[in-house]
């Protein structure tokens, strides 16, 4: 783990200038001009040094310029050794500056490559860097030796920071678009998840409803080729009508839904039972808000036991009981039995098994049982609010 933090460099998001406040951005240039200004400065008002000199100072000052932009953009993109090289061509030129009598210049070349080394360079390159810079800010500062090792310590430091400051901002703009993504797969997950619940109300309403009906006009076709008696012809014609009347109906039920204008579930099931002969309703509980999916889970598997009853159990009592548990709420139809036994999962003319009821139950994290019992048949939903 040391071994890693001594070669790593730091992150990308640390380097550049994203995530910089407006303020850090104007000091950073106030900061950057201030020093290009007492670089010209100090070498235009040079005396003691030769008149060639002069001369080749503004050519220097760009040729730092150049290699400072330069440095930049190597170390953005984590190439050592170009990095290093104009770091070492920077202090080349700060010995050149002190040779030639520019200790002002090169007192700043010297300071600027410590705290740069240190803050954008793995330290296993910039601390030999930053050691060699303030080697030679100590030769080229007069100043007690107690002074200079001060001014040496806090440019360590401040590169030091600069370094930790820049990683915290980089870790806050990863973070950023770790969060946009993770925003941006939400909402892609929310649209899919809406996708198909409409997909399964479209599917209950419409699929299992035209099924039927395609069924019943199928076998009116077929009378009418065998030259059947009116009578018949005209139940299969009567029975698909109903069924496309309940598939319409079923169907702005379903788009009501969707648009969250759905009636109380109470009174929902008490239509659903006063329209029905011998259905009996009772609710338990706390009465509470269902969510929109397992309010039409109760509603559909409730439509389709009684379409069963009415369907294989002609003239049975009904019994319908809601109760709402803690965490859970239960929806149990129980019938007294007809002549013939009942056929378990099937599809009924309303077009909703409950077959595909118990699907929808078990993607809401319920279940949904049903079989004999005594001398008639049980339906009972849980589904988990």
């Amino acid at each position: 783990m040391i071994r890693r933090n001594w070669t790593e460099w730091p992150s990308r998001e640390a380097l550049s200038r994203e995530g910089l406040t407006r303020a850090r951005r104007l000091l950073t240039r106030a900061v950057r001009v201030t020093l290009l200004g007492i670089l010209v400065w100090t070498v235009v008002t040079q005396r003691d040094v030769q008149d060639w000199t002069l001369v080749v100072a503004p050519v220097v000052l760009l040729a730092c310029g150049a290699a400072a932009w330069a440095f930049f953009h190597t170390t953005l993109r984590h190439r050592l050794w170009p990095s290093v090289g104009l770091l070492g061509f920077l202090l080349c030129v700060a010995v050149l500056a002190q040779h030639a009598g520019f200790f002002g210049p090169a007192s700043v070349l010297w300071c600027g490559c410590a705290v740069t080394a240190i803050e954008r360079m793995p330290l296993v390159a910039g601390v030999p860097l930053l050691a060699v810079a303030l080697t030679g800010f100590a030769i080229d500062n007069d100043d007690p030796w107690l002074t200079t090792a001060a001014i040496a310590i806090g440019l360590c430091l401040s590169g030091y920071v600069l370094r930790l400051d820049a990683e915290a901002r980089g870790n806050a703009q990863r973070l950023l678009v770790q969060e946009r993504a993770a925003r941006v797969a939400e909402a892609e997950s929310a649209a899919l998840a809406e996708r198909s619940r409409i997909a399964r109300e479209i599917h209950d309403v419409l699929a299992h409803s035209l099924s039927a009906q395609l069924v019943h006009l199928e076998a009116a076709r077929l009378l009418i080729e065998r030259g059947a008696d009116r009578e018949q012809i005209l139940d299969r014609v009567v029975a698909a009508r109903g069924m496309a009347r309940d598939g319409l109906s079923e169907t702005r039920q379903a788009l009501s839904a969707l648009r969250g204008e759905m009636t109380p579930l109470e009174d929902f099931l008490k239509e659903l039972t006063g329209s029905a002969d011998g259905a009996t309703l009772t609710v338990e509980g706390e009465r509470r808000p269902l969510t929109v999916e397992a309010s039409q889970a109760v509603r559909r598997v409730a439509q389709e036991a009684l379409t069963n009853v009415r369907k294989h159990a002609p003239g049975a009592k009904t019994a319908m009981r809601l109760e709402y548990r803690p965490t859970e709420v239960t929806l149990e139809i129980r019938d007294s039995g007809a002549s013939r036994p009942h056929e378990e999962l099937t599809v009924s003319g309303s077009g909703y098994g409950l077959l595909g009821m118990r699907e929808r139950a078990e993607l809401l994290g319920g279940t949904l049982d049903a079989g004999p019992y005594e001398e008639g048949f049980v339906v009972t939903l849980k589904v988990p609010v």
